[in-house]
């Protein structure tokens, strides 16, 4: 709870702090409509809307790759922990 009023606290003091400069931007004047990427037309449009449509299945096939990997790898330790000590009292020692 002391978390969650924390996180609300510095959200409602960081926009506080950033609206007046928001306001003074809209102030200055319109852009008339141009945003970051400048203007813009229908076949800029369609084909960032292409290339977001291929990247959320790469983005999938990499993350899911990697997570395959990644148990492989903890399956090989568990295995290789779990014959270790099938094997201690082979190796010897103290």
């Amino acid at each position: 709870m002391r978390r969650t009023l924390h996180l609300f606290t510095l959200t409602a003091l960081l926009l506080a702090v950033s609206a007046p400069a928001a306001l003074a931007q809209a102030a200055e004047g319109h852009d008339g409509g141009e945003g970051w990427w400048g203007e813009t037309s229908d076949k800029i449009v369609t084909n960032a809307g292409f290339i977001i449509i291929a990247a959320f299945p790469l983005l999938i096939l990499v993350l899911s790759l990697l997570q395959h990997s990644l148990d492989k790898r903890k399956d090989n330790r568990k295995r290789a922990a779990k014959a270790r000590v099938a094997r201690a009292d082979q190796r010897g020692g103290w």
